[in-house]
């Protein structure tokens, strides 16, 4: 609750200041350029960097199995994921990104570009620099904040229930410490550890339709205690309890 307050009165003060410059109107438009601001409306068929910071956006409104590229091409799995992505949030859904979609999407981010309800710091409790992982710092930060993006869509889907991360990031020294698989995700930056409420069973079966391709939870070996979810190029599901 505490935490956002702050963010509403974060906003409250960029809209007071961005109305007296001139930069917007809006909570969404003033926490956008400080993240980022979409000037065109995109559809299929539209491509570039626009597309892909969408994409980031709504891949976690897909189909179960499915997983939608960060390629910048606007095509049917990004419509499709769009509508997706409108449907859930009460807007007419037709696939098209224009001002009201993302006006929904700047609603849901900080400054940073992170989703409301996540932060970097849930996604990295082993070296806030990002360092030491399998991937450069840069690309494991950017995979966290890909990962937040489906758990913001995830947690939307269950009914905002809250959702509790145990593990994220880990540098191989991290992951050595607590005696984690040598190769696993963590060391990518994409994977993160579920625990809480709902139960871990709910949160497997819900990870599968919001674009994570390796869910491994109770049943499966060394899994008993939280659901971990992640992208890995190899798709792999395991969580026997489950029946998954």
């Amino acid at each position: 609750m505490l935490r956002r307050t702050t963010r509403l009165l974060v906003s409250f003060v960029m809209v007071m200041a961005g109305a007296v410059i001139g930069v917007g109107t809006t909570s969404g438009t003033a926490q956008a350029a400080s993240c980022y601001t979409w000037n065109r409306t995109l559809s299929q068929g539209s491509s570039g960097g626009d597309v892909t910071q969408l994409q980031i956006r709504v891949a976690g409104w897909v189909t179960s199995g499915e997983r939608l590229s960060y390629d910048g091409n606007y095509g049917a799995r990004t419509a499709a994921a769009v509508k997706k992505f409108q449907a859930a949030y009460g807007l007419s859904a037709d696939g098209v990104a224009g001002p009201k979609t993302f006006s929904k999407i700047y609603s849901l981010q900080d400054a940073d570009c992170t989703p409301i309800h996540f932060t970097y710091a849930e996604l990295n409790k082993c070296n806030s620099t990002w360092s030491g992982g399998a991937v450069s710092a840069t690309t494991a930060k950017a995979n966290a904040l890909k990962t937040m993006w489906k758990l913001e869509a995830m947690r939307h889907a269950l009914g905002d229930v809250p959702i509790q991360i145990s593990s994220g990031f880990r540098s191989h020294a991290c992951n050595d410490a607590v005696g984690g698989a040598s190769g696993n995700r963590h060391l990518y930056g994409d994977a993160a550890d579920l625990v809480g409420s709902p139960t871990l069973c709910r949160l497997a079966q819900q990870s599968r339709t919001h674009g994570f391709s390796e869910i491994l939870g109770p049943g499966y070996t060394g899994h008993n205690d939280h659901t971990h979810v992640a992208f890995d190029p190899s798709p792999f599901w395991s969580a026997p309890t489950c029946g998954i």
